[in-house]
């Protein structure tokens, strides 16, 4: 794993977005897995600015999210599907249909991670999969226990993962209780991965990452089996290594 040490969020950001538009302008057509949350938020407005002022085209590139609650609606604002028009695909030039993201309504859930699944594999792979890291080492949103084999799969979330999402809701009670995410073995078919870390919250999980076992009880570690992982981390969330 390559380690980018970075002084702050803001310049974390401004790497990671130069390390993303790079892959862009070589590979055009590139799979671009992404992810929600605080953390890529500002690297997500600085691919914006980018667009805006250097024209860099999305016009070929096609997105898969790793994530979506279920039982919410896409055009609910605390959905990741409106999270990801709002912060991304309305202000660049991508064609909404190449935008993919797991259906947390679906009827058939089972047959939906079936088919998000396939359809990721049908198109190639993810050749550029953006990642944080959740405190108790969750990524996507697979919690602590998930099989390491496992593709894209309904997960029931934690207690603290909840509690760390309801800062985006009312209340906690108003947090989804499950969610459809690509299993681990999904996120390490990716051909290369950015994982983003900031703050102090996230010392301890880096640590972690860096210096811990390979266990299914921390998901992050199977990274450690990956041939291309770059980690963006900024002073606060070094300050434990």
């Amino acid at each position: 794993m390559k380690l980018i040490k970075t002084k702050n969020y803001e310049e974390l950001s401004h790497q990671a977005a130069g390390q993303i538009i790079s892959r862009i302008t070589s590979n055009p057509s590139l799979n671009l897995g992404l992810a929600t949350g605080s953390t890529p938020t500002l690297v997500y407005k600085k691919l914006i600015q980018d667009h805006d002022e250097n024209r860099t085209s999305y016009k070929k590139i096609n997105t898969f999210n790793l994530d979506e609650y279920i039982g919410i609606p896409k055009k609910d604002p605390q959905s990741y599907h409106y999270f990801m028009c709002e912060n991304l695909f309305n202000h660049i030039d991508i064609p909404l249909e190449q935008t993919h993201i797991p259906d947390g309504t679906a009827k058939d859930l089972g047959a939906e991670c079936t088919r998000y699944e396939r359809f990721i594999q049908e198109h190639g792979g993810v050749d550029l999969q953006i990642l944080g890291i959740g405190q108790n080492g969750h990524i996507g949103f697979n919690e602590p226990g998930t099989a390491f084999t496992s593709r894209t799969h309904i997960i029931n979330l934690s207690d603290s993962t909840r509690k760390a999402n309801s800062r985006f809701f009312e209340s906690l009670e108003d947090v989804p209780t499950q969610a459809i995410t690509m299993g681990i073995s999904s996120i390490m078919a990716s051909k290369e991965i950015f994982l983003l870390v900031s703050g102090a919250s996230k010392a301890q999980a880096l640590l972690r990452l860096m210096n811990g076992e390979i266990s299914e009880d921390f998901p992050a570690s199977i990274l450690q089996e990956h041939g291309n992982v770059t980690i963006f981390a900024d002073e606060e969330a070094l300050k434990l290594l």
